[in-house]
């Protein structure tokens, strides 16, 4: 190592209390590489779109839908002691058309960067290519949390296969008590437990996983399943909360209202992982084909729950090797035989969680801040001996 002294490095993403699913994965990396001992306490430049209450940690705010603030951001980490800024990247996050300003910011940037992103869209618009392609040329490295997304990186967008680097979505490692007592204490003895949690919205097909149920509950009786989350602010700020209204009055019309408990709120990291222990099966019947990564889903593995899911990238790549079972698309019945299948069978439920298990637990922060602290100090040290180019 022949860095002599520790490198700052500052974090470009939404960011607590702003709830965003983004936010809290920058929020658990950055605590995490603060036990770097190659890094300063990193930093962060908040994308706001409104009002929030921020940490410390929160340097300065990009205004997301005002361009100029994207080149006064450039010329203010330009004249701070930054030594390199981490881009998460998401369309949704930065403003103009399809995420276009970023681009100001980065034409106006005099310090190498890294970009993560969060969404690789295997067919994007040419706008949306665009972008991410010129993002990425500019790069020091691309950091990408599948390797579904490799050949779509490559192929798709034209990103030099040696500028990528796959490091999973990192999970928090949190203590907690054993799924029986966690039952117990919640009411739940003696009943299999489903659960999907996050940000509502319409694309993650939790009306499928509804049919699914109401077609599972004939035959078991003890199953609850969870939705746990509210509503997206987006889509609450569109639509108000018609799409959970919709939800609910499926599962009236359904009559299995004692079967599917809505959770209605943002849930804190602590809440989302004493659910998940609880379930028996975590569920996601997402309708998006190309979902490169799914936070909740990394979630579920790092805790080696059994996993039903509809066949997205992410999905597929994570519960291959008999790590968990995929249903079809938009396919109430196909996702209620996958259910039914591990709840008949639970020598082949135990083996699930346990391949699933020894995936995750490689998955916890800890282990994922270390590969980020490398990559960072690999190329500020390139950096250092003018190799920056070269990478």
């Amino acid at each position: 190592m022949f860095i002599n002294r520790k490198q700052n490095v500052a974090f470009l993403s939404t960011y607590p209390s702003r709830e965003c699913g983004i936010a809290t994965f920058t929020q658990d990396l950055v605590r995490e590489l603060d036990r770097s001992d190659y890094l300063n306490k990193p930093r962060v430049i908040a994308i706001s779109d409104g009002h929030y209450n921020y940490s410390d940690r929160v340097i300065m705010e990009l205004q997301q839908h005002d361009r100029e603030s994207y080149i006064k951001t450039a010329h203010a980490i330009n004249n701070s002691d930054t030594d390199l800024l981490v881009i998460e990247h998401e369309y949704g996050i930065f403003g103009g058309e399809d995420g276009e300003y970023i681009l100001d910011l980065v034409d106006n940037l005099h310090i190498p960067f890294v970009v993560t992103l969060h969404t690789v869209l295997h067919n994007p618009s040419d706008k949306q290519r665009d972008i991410l392609k010129i993002l990425c040329g500019k790069s020091a490295k691309v950091t990408t949390m599948a390797k579904n997304t490799l050949p779509v990186l490559e192929k798709v967008y034209g990103i030099d296969r040696s500028k990528i680097e796959v490091i999973h979505h990192g999970v928090p490692c949190i203590a907690v008590e054993p799924r029986d007592k966690l039952k117990k204490k919640h009411g739940l003895s003696n009943r299999n437990v489903i659960s999907t949690f996050g940000l509502l919205s319409p694309g993650k097909g939790l009306e499928y996983g509804i049919e699914a149920i109401a077609e599972v509950v004939k035959e078991h009786k003890d199953v609850v399943y969870l939705i746990l989350g509210q509503t997206h602010p987006c889509i609450v700020r569109k639509s108000g909360e018609a799409y959970r209204e919709m939800l609910m009055e499926m599962v009236n019309k359904l009559g299995i209202k004692e079967h599917v408990w809505f959770i209605n709120k943002y849930l804190s990291k602590e809440e989302i992982i004493l659910y998940i222990q609880m379930s028996d099966i975590y569920m996601t019947p997402y309708i998006g084909r190309d979902q490169a990564v799914s936070g909740t889903l990394a979630y579920a593995v790092g805790y080696g729950k059994v996993i039903v899911s509809t066949p997205y990238s992410y999905a597929k790549e994570m519960l291959a090797d008999g790590r968990g079972l995929l249903a079809e698309f938009k396919d109430a019945a196909s996702l209620a035989k996958q259910i039914k299948y591990v709840l008949n069978n639970p020598e082949a439920k135990k083996e699930m969680e346990k391949r699933t298990l020894r995936i995750g637990r490689g998955m916890m922060w800890e282990n994922i801040a270390i590969q980020y602290s490398k990559l960072f100090t690999d190329i500020l040290e390139k950096d250092r001996f003018g190799g920056i180019m070269a990478i």
